[in-house]
C-alpha cells in the first residue's frame, strides 16, 4: 500500500499538518520538526502527492511549453534544454504541439484546464498574438525566439533576426561573393521576414552585388532540399544564406545530388548552430543562436512572472556570431 502523510506523521511523532507544512514551499516549520519529518519520510519511502499539494498551495508547478515545428531537429535540443531546466527548478513541463494551428484559443483553453502556473511559447514562427492570448487570459507567459518589438506586450527573448540577416550578408560580401541569395523558411514566419529584411538591406548597401530571394514551404530538410532543386533548374547563385540550419542541410543535399561542390561551386551559410551542423559530413558554416542562454533566461523570467505578474514586459536580445566551418570560402587574412 502507498505510504501516506499520516504514516509519516505517526513515525515522526508530529501532526499531519506539520508534515504538510514541511512539504509546502514557504510554510513555517521548525528545523527540528523538518528533520524529524524528512527522516521518517526517507525511512518509509514517502513522496508527497503533487496534485494534492497543488490543492493546498494553489500552484501546480506545471509550465506549458508551446511550440509548432516538430519537423526541425533543432527543437530536440530546445526541448531537452527546456525540460531539464524546468525540472531542475522543481517545475513540470507540459508539452503542447501547435503544428498546423493558426489560432491560440484552443491552446489557451487546454492549458487553463490543466491550471498551468505559466507558459513558455518556444517558436520563431508563431505570431506575437499567440503569446499575447495567454497574457490576456491571465497566465504568466514569455515568448522564446519571438519577434522583437519596440513596445512588447509580453517578454520576448531571442536574437535580433534582422541583425542576423545583416551578419550573413556581411559575411558573404567579405568572402568575395557578388551573386548571392536568401533561401528562407515559410514566407509567413516572422523570423523569415526579419532575416530576409536584414540580409537584403545589407546587400543593397553595397554596389556591384546582385541578390535574389526565395522561400521554402517549411523549416525542414525536405523543404530546403526541394527549394534548392527548384533553384538549380536555372543558374544558381554563388552563395546562399539559408535562414535555418536544417534548410541549409537540405540545400547541401540538393547541391550534392546535382554534382556541385560546396564551397568550391556554391557557398552556404546557415543559422542556429544546431548540433548536426557540426557533424563531419555536414560541416556547415553558420550563425550561432545561443540556445542555452535564451532558454535559461526564459525559465528565470517565467518563474519571476509567476511570483509577480506586474513586472513590465521587456525585449531581451542575445548576441549571435559566425561559426566558421567548411561551406564558405575562407575568410580573407588580415
Amino acid at each position: 500500500m502507498a505510504v501516506t502523510l499520516k504514516n509519516v506523521a505517526e513515525l515522526a511523532g508530529v501532526s499531519r499538518s506539520a508534515v504538510s507544512r514541511t512539504y509546502t514551499e514557504g510554510a513555517s516549520v521548525s528545523v527540528k520538526t523538518r528533520e524529524k519529518v524528512m527522516r521518517a519520510a526517507l525511512t518509509l519511502g514517502y513522496s508527497p502527492n503533487a496534485l494534492a499539494s497543488s490543492l493546498t498551495t494553489g500552484r501546480t508547478k506545471m509550465i506549458g511549453l508551446v511550440s509548432n515545428n516538430f519537423h526541425n531537429p533543432i527543437f530536440l535540443e530546445v526541448f531537452d534544454l527546456f525540460t531539464r531546466g524546468l525540472q531542475e527548478r522543481g517545475l513540470r513541463p507540459l508539452l503542447v504541439n501547435l503544428t498546423d494551428e493558426t489560432e491560440p484559443e484552443a491552446s489557451v483553453r487546454m492549458l487553463r484546464q490543466y491550471s498551468v502556473d505559466g507558459v513558455i511559447v518556444a517558436s520563431s514562427t508563431l505570431k506575437p498574438g499567440f503569446a499575447r492570448a495567454f497574457r490576456d487570459a491571465g497566465v504568466p507567459v514569455v515568448h522564446s525566439f519571438g519577434r522583437h518589438l519596440e513596445n512588447p506586450t509580453v517578454d520576448v527573448l531571442g536574437i535580433d533576426n534582422i541583425a542576423a540577416g545583416r551578419m550573413a550578408a556581411h559575411t558573404l560580401i567579405e568572402r568575395g561573393y557578388n551573386e548571392v541569395a536568401f533561401l528562407g523558411g515559410p514566407q509567413y514566419a516572422t523570423s523569415t521576414l526579419d532575416r530576409e529584411t536584414g540580409f537584403v538591406r545589407e546587400i543593397a548597401a553595397h554596389k556591384g552585388i546582385s541578390c535574389t530571394t526565395s522561400f521554402a514551404s517549411a523549416y525542414s530538410f525536405e523543404a530546403g532540399r526541394e527549394e534548392m532543386l527548384r533553384l538549380l533548374a536555372s543558374k544558381p547563385a554563388q552563395a546562399y544564406f539559408c535562414g535555418d540550419d536544417v534548410l541549409s542541410i537540405g540545400a547541401l543535399s540538393a547541391l550534392q545530388t546535382a554534382g556541385l561542390r560546396v564551397p568550391e561551386d556554391v557557398g552556404l551559410i546557415g543559422l542556429n548552430n544546431m548540433e548536426m551542423a557540426g557533424w563531419a559530413n555536414i560541416n556547415l558554416t553558420t550563425i550561432s543562436n545561443p540556445l542555452v542562454d535564451i532558454i535559461s533566461a526564459s525559465i528565470e523570467r517565467v518563474a519571476a512572472l509567476i511570483q509577480d505578474q506586474s513586472i513590465p514586459p521587456q525585449t531581451h536580445r542575445f548576441d549571435c556570431a559566425v561559426v566558421e566551418r567548411g561551406t564558405l570560402r575562407p575568410a580573407p587574412r588580415p
